[in-house]
């Protein structure tokens, strides 16, 4: 699964405040996420992150 810093991906299961919607902040063999209700920020592994992800959501950059 092709996720990049800056994404935001979308979870099967919601994170305990309710939110379902995390900013990537670190990738390699752990994910650092940022939930974007609470702004509580956990690791992950990569294989149970990618397993979990429902949608990701692409931050278009330009130049």
């Amino acid at each position: 699964m092709d996720v990049r810093i800056g994404d935001i991906v979308i979870f099967k299961k919601n994170h305990p405040c309710g939110n379902n919607r995390f900013e990537v902040l670190r990738i390699g063999m752990d994910f650092k996420l940022r939930c974007l209700g609470c702004g509580h920020e956990i690791m992950l592994t990569r294989v149970k992150a990618e397993k979990n992800i429902k949608k990701l959501i692409r931050e278009e950059k330009e130049g």
